[in-house]
């Protein structure tokens, strides 16, 4: 009698760092100014890092936090622990534990701007592609 082989049932994720994910979401739905903030080495920071950007709308606000979450799970397995601001789209936040996702509509992060509050992290911009 032949033997059956043992099949590997567990899902195996392609290797991509969460930022990348992200980031690759953002891009999906042409986020602008596209800003990761690396806050692992500052000692009063509860997070690896922000990931910033904004649309010019609530329904390209929407569309962006959609994009993220699709393909954050599609390439890592990971879904928010927590989300909020979907009602009205101004600034909506995806808190992926290590990774805090901020997708804003333009004068709302301008009126915030959360990378002033943040000055001393490691800045990196993605550049827009259109």
């Amino acid at each position: 009698m032949a033997k059956r082989k043992k099949t590997d049932l567990a899902i195996s994720f392609p290797q991509i760092s969460l930022n990348d994910a992200i980031v690759q979401g953002i891009m999906e739905k042409k986020g602008k100014e596209i800003t990761i903030l690396n806050l692992k080495n500052l000692h009063h920071a509860m997070f690896d890092s922000f990931v910033i950007c904004h649309g010019t709308s609530s329904t390209q606000v929407s569309a962006i936090a959609d994009s993220v979450e699709d393909e954050v799970y599609k390439l890592t397995g990971l879904t928010p622990a927590f989300k909020e601001g979907f009602t009205n789209a101004e600034w909506i936040l995806l808190d992926y534990i290590d990774v805090v996702v901020h997708i804003f509509q333009e004068n709302t992060r301008r009126f915030f701007h959360l990378e002033n509050l943040w000055a001393d992290a490691e800045v990196k911009r993605i550049v827009d592609l259109d």
